[in-house]
């Protein structure tokens, strides 16, 4: 097995920071849910689609050491490495925004991740090597296959539904809905939290879930 992880809105958690810079600079009121995407949704409705894109840049750059990790996601990674599961993140993330202050993207999210222990030897222990950050879906993509990952998780079903998409991947996709009584889509497994992905890909009878042949283009 070679379990590979996407990054944003998939280790990361950022609904609580969104919505407190958000309404630190006014450009919300308090009855927006504190949820990401609810921040989104309210300035595009305002015909603030510019302020939303320069409010992603400067969350992601110069604020990203204020987000913090999915409940769960840190004890999956030294899971991984505990039972000697090989693990990698690959992640969808231009190196600059798209519009507004240039900051390196890159360079925070790497920040980041040695802010929470991902490097540390006597943690986690991932090596930086295994962190890949692709301007492009489809380059993401590809890093899935060339990496020959076994099992990916990711927040976004269109990067499962990509044509270049490797088959023979188990499709795993962190999802707020819960899988009883939603409709699936090309995702093999959906689950609304790191304890429930950590007992599917952990749990004692691992062996018995169905077998996938090894990625092909």
């Amino acid at each position: 097995m070679l379990v590979g992880v996407d990054f944003d809105n998939t280790i990361v958690s950022y609904d609580a920071l969104f919505w407190n810079v958000a309404l630190e600079k006014k450009l919300i009121p308090e009855s927006v849910p504190p949820v990401k995407n609810a921040v989104r949704d309210h300035l595009r409705a305002a015909g603030q689609e510019q302020t939303w894109i320069e409010l992603q840049g400067y969350i992601y750059g110069k604020r990203m050491n204020e987000a913090v990790p999915y409940k769960g996601v840190i004890e999956f990674f030294r899971q991984c490495r505990n039972r000697s599961v090989p693990v990698c993140i690959i992640s969808h993330k231009t190196e600059r925004p798209y519009a507004g202050p240039e900051y390196d993207l890159h360079k925070a999210a790497r920040g980041w991740l040695c802010q929470y222990g991902f490097h540390d030897l006597d943690g986690i222990g991932l090596a930086e090597d295994r962190v890949f950050f692709h301007p492009t879906k489809r380059d993401k993509v590809a890093r899935v296959f060339q990496q020959r990952c076994t099992v990916f998780i990711d927040d976004l079903p269109e990067i499962f539904e990509e044509p270049e998409f490797p088959q023979g991947v188990e499709k795993i996709l962190f999802s707020s809905i819960p899988s009883i009584g939603a409709t699936m889509g090309t995702e093999d497994a959906r689950f609304a939290s790191w304890k429930e992905i950590s007992r599917y890909i952990f749990q004692a009878n691992a062996s018995q879930r169905p077998k996938q042949p090894r990625p092909t283009a």
